[in-house]
């Protein structure tokens, strides 16, 4: 029988260690409530089963199983009436992904007397929107923003327009857009006379796909009492574009660096995850080079897992 994952039901709450903690306005700093959820989406049922340590869970190495999930959250609580994906993309976890939004909302604030800034008026690029849609869901649902996500895959863009033309809460809110070329990030996508508040990017964090596996292998690892085996599926899925990139992390992110100095005028925040706290020198090296007007690095935690925000303006 497969395990059950071995993450504790609930976040720490810990004050010592505030860099494990969510933003304060993360919906899902506290554990999932399984019983409200299943009565949204009564076709997660049959994968919820009792925790070790108390109340319940879900299997996180089964890529089905976190699919349903997914779908429950955001039928439950973002108000989605339909939310699927195809066969073998990325379905990220959301409170990691709220923690993003609600960070950057943060940055906006800063320019708005400290209130955040809401609604349509707030154009946001989401590069690498991939087939779940989930930045331009939450930013939508949260702040009232307008999105534009953009990607090389074209599959993964008729997945985002399923997703919004089933949800009328989306409807006028969410474009897609198809990156032609492969070497590009903001080029051929920001068109003349556009402005952005933010850009969003969730980069490709490996070099290889052997290397994306074997980060996939432990994380199972972790997840999970049972050795995993070698043919390990993708527990949150994933395309190559999706995971990794000749260079990994630290080449995309320099080459978004690089290119956002031709979009300064449009652009108020460039923001990127950085999965590797090593990789932060060099693209520090890299924002050296474009001479921004203001830096942040703000670290975001869920639970043990660490991650940062990069951001800067020119």
């Amino acid at each position: 029988m497969t395990s059950l994952s071995a993450v504790p039901v609930r976040k720490s709450q810990n004050p010592s260690l505030p860099r494990g903690l969510p933003h304060p306005r993360n919906r899902h700093r506290d554990r999932y409530d399984f019983a409200a959820l299943v009565r949204t989406a009564p076709d997660l049922a049959r994968f919820v089963a009792p925790h070790p340590l108390g109340g319940d869970t879900i299997n996180f190495s089964d890529p089905v199983a976190v699919r349903a999930l997914n779908r429950a959250i955001l039928l439950h609580d973002y108000g989605l009436t339909s939310w699927d994906i195809p066969p073998g993309y990325l379905c990220p976890p959301i409170p990691g992904r709220a923690d993003y939004l609600h960070h950057v909302a943060d940055l906006l604030a800063g320019s708005h007397g400290g209130q955040i800034p809401r609604g349509p008026g707030v154009a946001v690029l989401d590069i690498g929107v991939g087939a779940n849609g989930i930045y331009p869901i939450l930013g939508v649902h949260d702040y009232g923003w307008r999105f534009v996500g953009s990607d090389v895959d074209p599959v993964a863009l008729r997945s985002v327009e399923s997703i919004v033309a089933a949800n009328p809460t989306l409807a006028g809110l969410v474009e897609c857009r198809l990156q032609t070329s492969p070497t590009a990030i903001f080029h051929g996508i920001i068109r003349p006379g556009e402005s952005y508040a933010l850009t969003l990017c969730n980069p490709p964090f490996h070099s290889s796909l052997s290397e994306a596996t074997a980060g996939t292998r432990r994380k199972v690892a972790n997840l999970s009492s049972e050795r995993p085996s070698r043919t390990t599926t993708l527990n949150f899925g994933g395309q190559g574009n999706e995971l990794w990139c000749p260079g990994g992390e630290v080449a995309f992110v320099t080459r978004l660096i690089e290119e956002s100095a031709g979009f300064a005028s449009q652009v108020r925040w460039f923001t990127t995850l950085v999965s590797k706290h090593s990789n932060l020198p060099a693209l520090h090296r890299a924002l050296a080079r474009v001479h921004p007007a203001e830096v942040r690095t703000i670290p975001m935690g869920q639970g043990q897992k660490q991650s940062r925000l990069l951001a800067w303006r020119l």
